[in-house]
């Protein structure tokens, strides 16, 4: 067997773990907890909150990865879709009258370059691999049209002011 045959089947297999991990650990997770996650995920963070109030009013935007929706009602003068890839939460966000479907990060079903701003809120961490994470904020940075605002937040271990 070739090196490059070798090194081949390793990038499938690591491929295949990171599935199977964000299968285990995030999809079915998130499957599970979309009631209690709905219940208790109503309030807004402060800078989002921000950041969707300072668009120019008539702004196209795409809240990816928007669990129930609580970004998609801030602002009236944008114009605003979600995404997110469990679909009991996006069918939470629809029964708000939201504009959702349920779409991965990784695969969105939008133009090059159509929103003026795109969120990406507590998201990005939720892939396996380093690789994962670069594709998806490649595939964010690909729906947004140039000289557009990215909002992009992810959880890390190492912050200072973590609770526990």
């Amino acid at each position: 067997m070739t090196q490059s045959v070798m090194a081949g089947d390793n990038h499938e297999e690591r491929q295949a773990r990171s599935l199977a991990l964000e299968k285990a650990y995030v999809h079915d997770v998130y499957d599970q907890i979309a009631p209690h996650f709905t219940d208790t995920r109503y309030r807004p963070w402060p800078r989002v909150k921000q950041f969707l109030l300072e668009l120019e009013p008539g702004s196209l935007v795409a809240d990816v990865g928007c669990g129930n929706g609580k970004y998609l009602d801030i602002n009236p003068d944008l114009m605003k879709i979600g995404t997110d890839r469990c679909a009991a939460l996006t069918a939470a966000a629809r029964a708000k009258n939201f504009e959702v479907l349920t779409s991965d990060n990784l695969h969105m079903p939008f133009r090059d370059e159509t929103f003026d701003a795109v969120l990406s809120i507590a998201v990005i961490h939720h892939f396996a691999t380093t690789d994962r994470r670069v594709a998806a904020i490649k595939e964010l940075t690909r729906v947004l049209r140039i000289g557009g605002k990215v909002l992009i937040t992810v959880w890390a271990m190492e912050q200072r002011h973590r609770k526990v």
